[in-house]
Order: C-alpha cells, then sequence, then structure tokens
C-alpha cells in the first residue's frame, strides 16, 4: 500500500501543465487530491477555484478543505524581456503574487493546522535561474529566490514540530508555453513534468523526513 494512501494533499496551480502532472501523480499514488487553480479544469480527483494571491482566497480554500498532510505549492509563472530599469510595477508584481506571495498565503493558511498535528509536508518551486541573477529577467529571479528564503525560513520554524518545508529549483521545463516561447530550443534537454513530480513527491514521503530546508535541483541536460 502506498504510503500517500488517503494523505490530504492540496497541489496549487493544479490546471497548469506541472500543477497537473504533480496532481495526478499524488492521485496515482492514493492521495486524496485537491488541485486548486484560478480557473476550472477537469481532473479524476477533487478541484477547487481560488485566487491565492487574495490571502482571503487562501484561507476559504483551506477552511473549505480542512485539515491538510501536505501543501504542493505548484502555482507560479514565468516572465522576462526587461531590464530592471525598464521593469513596470505590473511586472514586478505580478511575478511577485504568482511566485511568492501564493506561497506565502497557503503557507500562512496550512501552517497552523499542520502544528495543531504535528505532522506536514510543504514543497515550494523554487527556480534553478533565482541562484543569482540574470539579464532582462530580474522580476523572476528575485520572486523566486524569495521562494528559496521562505522555505529556508519556513523550515527553520517548524522543523522541531513535526514538519518538513523543501523546495526543488527546475531548470527549463518542457511545456507548451516554453516550447512556443523558444521554438529552436533542444527539447529533449529539458525537464520533463514528470521528472519534477517525482521529486515533489519524494520531499512528501517518509524518506525525506531528515531533509528540512534544502533547494534540490533537478536540472536540464544543458
Amino acid at each position: 500500500m502506498s504510503e500517500f494512501k488517503d494523505k490530504r494533499t492540496v497541489v496549487t496551480g493544479a490546471a497548469g501543465t506541472v500543477g497537473r502532472v504533480v496532481a495526478q501523480a499524488f492521485h496515482d499514488a492514493g492521495a486524496d487530491v485537491t488541485g486548486v487553480d484560478i480557473v476550472e479544469y477537469e481532473a479524476p480527483y477533487r478541484t477547487l477555484v481560488a485566487d491565492l494571491i487574495d490571502p482571503e482566497g487562501a484561507r476559504g480554500a483551506v477552511a473549505e478543505l480542512g485539515e491538510i498532510d501536505i501543501l504542493a505549492n505548484i502555482a507560479g509563472g514565468f516572465a522576462m524581456g526587461d531590464t530592471i530599469a525598464e521593469t513596470s510595477d505590473d511586472t514586478w508584481d505580478f511575478m511577485m503574487n504568482l511566485n511568492a506571495r501564493t506561497v506565502l498565503n497557503m503557507t500562512r493558511a496550512v501552517v497552523p493546522g499542520m502544528v495543531a498535528r504535528g505532522s506536514g509536508k510543504v514543497v515550494n518551486i523554487g527556480a534553478r535561474g533565482a541562484l543569482r541573477g540574470a539579464a532582462a529577467m530580474g522580476a523572476y529571479v528575485a520572486s523566486k529566490s524569495v521562494v528559496i528564503r521562505l522555505t529556508e525560513t519556513l523550515a527553520d520554524e517548524l522543523k522541531a514540530k513535526g514538519i518538513n518545508v523543501n523546495c526543488i529549483l527546475p531548470s527549463i521545463i518542457d511545456t507548451p508555453t516554453n516550447r512556443a516561447d523558444m521554438p529552436k530550443a533542444k527539447f529533449s534537454n529539458w525537464v520533463p513534468p514528470e521528472h519534477i513530480a517525482n521529486v515533489v513527491l519524494f520531499l512528501a514521503s517518509s524518506a525525506a523526513d531528515s531533509v528540512h530546508g534544502a533547494s534540490i535541483p533537478v536540472e536540464a541536460l544543458a
């Protein structure tokens, strides 16, 4: 029997390419999955529409779902092209809200229940590119850097309470959007979403009980 059997698992950004694969992987492993996104989509598990950029949206979603054993914060996005001097407030806010605020809001809504029960797993999605600055990617790398620092801080705050918090750092992920944006790239060198799901499930498993505050690279081949 899978250790995820009936584990109450929430996957954010579950209508997206990566989120959908992660949610399906948990479902296939026997977890009691809820996929949360701002849009409706069809799935063989429970889905919930919520705006996680809004703190009330996150709190409302968690209140509706009740106790949560595993939180996979997959919601996020990518934007580039502007120098720092050219970056608009809208672009900055969009990246910070989508990549960092969703993590903050869901964590604030979910963690108190995990603390009360003395157990829980939180897995966040950072980015390999967020380990240093990069030209024309300032808002994106800054927002994903926030995710890494939030992960480390939460891990320090929660590891003595029986809760694991870790994140993964993917390089380029093989998604339809990335293929459309970079049509001349060698797609076979990119990270398949299924590989992301494998690492998320590892970090949510008992095999990672002693892993706290890790940022695990999941690299493309080139």
